[in-house]
């Protein structure tokens, strides 16, 4: 199934581990790379940099489960089950060691699919992205953090929930397409659901700490200098651990990949086209 978009991307919906999984394709180049939509967003979060990037990949961007249009399960709504079903991303699509792209809470994920599944990624990028122990974050995602229960956010409304986290990009003004793609992506309990993700770092952020001087993947880490919900501590704490790494810090708040597209861009085609191999 194709939708059609006022955009180069064109989405298409394809089940992986039974899920319904939404996805965007662009045209066969002899290297692939994945990207990760970050939260509260979407697929189209790429839509800036699509055409740059495709240049250099063959790109699959994929809306992970319960983000975005993708269907949810709540086993999968942890860092560590999401590194999990990126590989099996990786064998559905028959990709022979991508490039990831995994900003904000790709962060996490992608870290423990280098760490489980050594060799099965060529590269990865992130940032933006809770990674530190103790936690570093700023109060508003710490409330949701810490808040005993779901219940508290049940009441909220969705589309003003993702509309007040958007309130963070800085520079850049949404298409009037893509932001409605974010807002319909967390419609109903699809919202307040997608809060687990971030509710079980108490749990999975410190598994994942033990693993990162062991991970030989290499990292570029991206991060926005003022970021207030991730405090940019989180891309230090990555770059003192993890072994193989390059560490850039540009002018942005947490939508560095939005208010800096093509700063972005160009720091991820030149990891592409070597820097990855000179870490």
């Amino acid at each position: 199934m194709t939708i059609s978009t006022h955009s180069l991307i064109n989405t298409q919906v394809r089940k992986i581990d039974g899920l319904s999984i939404r996805y965007a394709e662009s045209d066969a180049r002899d290297v692939s790379a994945i990207l990760l939509s970050p939260w509260p967003e979407s697929l189209f979060t790429f839509e800036q940099m699509w055409s740059r990037l495709a240049e250099h990949a063959h790109l699959v961007a994929i809306d992970l489960p319960g983000f975005g249009h993708s269907e949810r399960r709540n086993d999968l709504l942890t860092s560590s089950a999401m590194g999990e079903f990126v590989a099996h991303v990786v064998e559905e699509f028959g990709l022979r060691r991508p490039h990831a792209v995994g900003p904000d809470i790709g962060t996490s994920a992608l870290l423990f699919t280098a760490a489980k599944h050594p060799g099965l990624l060529r590269s990865i990028v992130v940032g933006n992205g809770t990674a530190a122990v103790p936690i570093q974050i700023g109060s508003v995602l710490k409330d949701v953090v810490e808040a005993p229960s779901l219940e508290a956010f049940r009441n909220v409304d969705p589309r003003k929930g993702v509309e007040s986290v958007l309130a963070f990009v800085e520079r850049y003004k949404l298409p009037d397409h893509v932001r409605e793609d974010f807002l319909s992506s967390y419609e109903g309990d699809r919202f307040v659901e997608s809060l687990r993700f971030v509710r079980s770092y108490p749990a999975e952020l410190p598994v994942l700490d033990k693993l990162l001087p062991a991970i030989e993947t290499p990292v570029q880490i991206i991060t926005g200098d003022h970021d207030p919900g991730v405090l940019p501590v989180n891309g230090e704490y990555l770059r003192k651990r993890l072994p193989h790494n390059k560490s850039d810090i540009i002018d942005a708040g947490h939508f560095a990949w939005a208010d800096a597209a093509d700063e972005y861009a160009t720091l991820i085609i030149d990891w592409w086209n070597g820097g990855y191999e000179r870490v």
